[in-house]
């Protein structure tokens, strides 16, 4: 795919059920983002990065651009967005909060927008069995617990945007707007630092 590949890497968050702005927490020798940072720039040729509004000024070596997010994380991605290049043909989106490198997760979803897909999301399966609170258990086999890096092609990641659309995801606002997503592989090691638990185990991690 001709263009080039740019990575939104979201670290806007406020950090509320943690306690604490997580993501420039230290992990390892570095801070949480530095981990996502690195990532994004062994695989794609651009990085903008979305931080919290108080911090937009502060410098950041190593990216290409850092923009202030806003009020929900749809608009951090749209704020990113426009920090991208109008050129760039496909557009990962990362959480900030996944620093454990897994190589072979980016390459299988840069591979599947390569390949045709809109949209591509790493998925895991649900180990624990799924509840309905309205009574009986879910069949977990049919879902997945989807992770991030997301790779987008970029017009349909820019198109899913554009109405100012709010989601839990992009590949969700990327479906609605009629986009075709595709799961490729996730891995458990790529968790998401959501409590000093998950911090300590990332930490095992990536030393």
């Amino acid at each position: 795919m001709a263009g080039s590949t740019w990575t939104i890497v979201v670290a806007g968050g406020s950090g509320s059920r943690f306690g604490d702005r997580k993501q420039y927490l230290h992990l390892a020798g570095q801070r949480v983002l530095d981990w996502a940072l690195a990532a994004a720039a062994a695989h794609t040729d651009g990085v903008v990065l979305v931080v919290p509004a108080d911090v937009a000024l502060e410098p950041e070596p190593g990216v290409d651009a850092v923009v202030a997010g806003g009020a929900t994380r749809s608009d951090s991605v749209r704020a990113g967005l426009a920090a991208v290049p109008e050129d760039a043909a496909v557009i990962v989106v990362h959480d900030a909060a996944r620093p454990v490198p897994v190589p072979a997760v980016w390459e299988a979803v840069l591979a599947a927008v390569a390949a045709g897909a809109d949209a591509a999301v790493p998925g895991v399966p649900v180990a624990d069995t799924l509840r309905s609170l309205d009574g009986g258990t879910v069949d977990r086999s049919r879902f997945v617990a989807v992770q991030t890096p997301q790779a987008f092609r970029a017009a349909a990641l820019r198109s899913a945007h554009a109405g100012g659309a709010e989601g839990t995801d992009d590949a969700s606002l990327v479906e609605a707007d009629g986009g075709r997503v595709v799961v490729v592989d996730g891995d458990p090691r790529n968790l998401k630092v959501t409590t000093p638990t998950d911090l300590a185990l990332a930490e095992l991690l990536c030393r």
